[in-house]
Formats: C-alpha cells, structure tokens, sequence
C-alpha cells in the first residue's frame, strides 16, 4: 500500500469484505487487489464499470473470471514467483513431517507423554520423489530434494527433460511417476486439466505405503477418492483443501485422519514472501497502468 501511495494512486484498505459489500463499491474503483478468497468472477466484472486493472495478490488466478475480464478490457495481473521459495520450503517441512513423525511426536511431548521409541520415523534420502509440475515451485522442491539426496522424476506437459537433467532427474510419463515414487508432490496450477487429476484411478496407480503431498491447490485432488485410498498410503500432507475452511463431513474426516497432516494453506505465510509479492504485484500493476 505505502509502495502504490509513493507512486500517486488513493489506496482504500477494506479487509474482510464481503462479495455484497464488494458488488456495491466496486463501481468506484480503477485497480482491484485482492487474495484467494474472494471470486472475482463475471458478476463482480461487470459491476466494476470503472476497473482497468485486477490484480491477484500472490500466485494463483483461478478464482479470477481471466477471459470474462479480457474481453472488458482489463488487465489481470498477479505475482507468480514471489512466494515460490515459501511454497516449495513448506513442501519440503511437509516431507518430513510425515517422514520423521513429527506432528505425532509433538503433540505426545506437549501431552505430557516421552513418546521416544514409540514409533520409527524415515530418511528422505534415497527415496524416489515424484513431482507433478516442473514450473517455479515444482522445480525448486526437485532442487531442495535433491540436496537430500532424493531420487528425482517430473511429469508435466511441457517438455522439461533438459532442465531436470540437470538435477540428474529423469521426465517420465504419469503412470511411471504414480506407480514408481515414493512421495508425490503437487505443483500445478488448477485448471479443467488438472481439476481432480488424482482420483481413483490415478490413485490406485500409487503403491502402498506412498506419501502424497499438496500445497498446490485442494481441487486438484478428489477428496472421495482419497478418503477411500487414505489407509493404504504411506502419508497424506495437506496445505489446501477442496474446501477451505472445512465446513462438509467429508472434508472434516480427511483433516482429522490420523494418516494426514493438514496445514492451513500457509505456503506463501511468510514475512519474505510477503514482501516480495507486493514489490512485484505494485511493478506488474505500474506496467498495466502504463500499457493501458
């Protein structure tokens, strides 16, 4: 905010709005900011007769309307690597999490148990990581992993062998990652290709005893299916949820699984991150002002 008043424009600061409080002020603005919570979808565009810019505070933009708000003729923009060292550090936290048994070691010293010898943690080194996505976060884990001496294959879309040759990782097909790796982590944005793309099927393609790890965004993942798949796997870490907060049964029986670990969608929560997305959303919103 101190960064968009410096360069001329009146800043208003409204947290916690509502959609209805928003339908019914948006007219009055230019620039819209906002984060992950509210949908800025076709009604709230055509509301905004004023808006020339929407600027998405941190990575994602899949609860921004892209294509309605192009053809008004408004510039969407966003921050897409600013918070990607929290997100991938959070991911590697998460490995070890359910790795080393900490969340169980934890809250047994905090209950007043000296749980040591009660259960027998793992090393991630020497495992096969199996990373789904190979863009700014996916490739930042495969880097930290390998520093712990993880074996690295990638899915994506893109032809990204070359880059994770360097890491000495190898670009498989989805089937070979599922059925191969011993932890499967998400970096992919949510898309209709990548809605629900682990499911019953891509899920009984995984071995026993395989961690999953998420901190891409909770749709990508079909909460029944994992339920029914959850027992079997080797670990199950969570920072999004199909439903954020968890309201429904379903949701509520996955956080509460003793197989999984949940955070609440925390990966860009740090104070680095936080600084870096505003220096590159007031950058990208400066170069859309201009361009328009």
């Amino acid at each position: 905010m101190d960064s968009l008043k410096k360069h001329g424009f009146e800043v208003h600061y409204k947290p916690g709005l509502s959609r209805e409080e928003l339908l019914s002020i948006v007219e009055n603005y230019n620039i819209l900011v906002f984060r992950g919570r509210l949908k800025i979808d076709r009604g709230v565009i055509d509301r905004g007769a004023n808006l020339k810019v929407l600027a998405r505070y941190g990575i994602g933009l899949d609860n921004v309307d892209v294509e309605h708000a192009v053809k008004r003729g408004i510039a969407v923009v966003n921050a897409p690597s600013a918070s990607a060292i929290s997100v991938a550090e959070l991911t590697i936290a998460l490995m070890l999490t359910v790795y080393r048994r900490l969340y169980d070691f934890i809250h047994s010293v905090k209950c007043g148990e000296w749980s040591k010898g009660k259960h027998l943690g793992r090393e991630l080194h020497g495992k096969k990581l199996g990373v789904i996505g190979f863009g700014r976060i996916g490739s930042r884990v495969a880097y930290y992993a390998k520093a712990f001496g993880m074996d690295i294959m990638v899915y994506d879309i893109r032809d990204v062998s070359e880059e994770v040759s360097k890491l000495g990782g190898v670009q498989v097909d989805l089937e070979r990652l599922l059925s191969g790796a011993d932890v499967v982590t998400l970096h992919v944005p949510l898309t209709p290709l990548t809605w629900h793309m682990i499911n019953d099927k891509t899920l009984s393609m995984m071995r026993d005893g395989t961690v999953l790890v998420n901190t891409s965004r909770g749709e990508v993942i079909d909460t029944d299916a994992l339920l029914k798949h959850v027992d079997r796997l080797g670990g199950v870490a969570l920072d999004v949820l199909e439903q954020e907060p968890p309201k429904d049964e379903k949701i509520w029986r996955l956080v509460k699984h003793p197989n999984v670990v949940v955070t609440p969608h925390i990966g860009a929560e740090t104070v680095e991150a936080m600084d870096r997305i505003a220096d590159e959303l007031v950058k990208n919103i400066l170069e859309a002002v201009n361009w328009l």
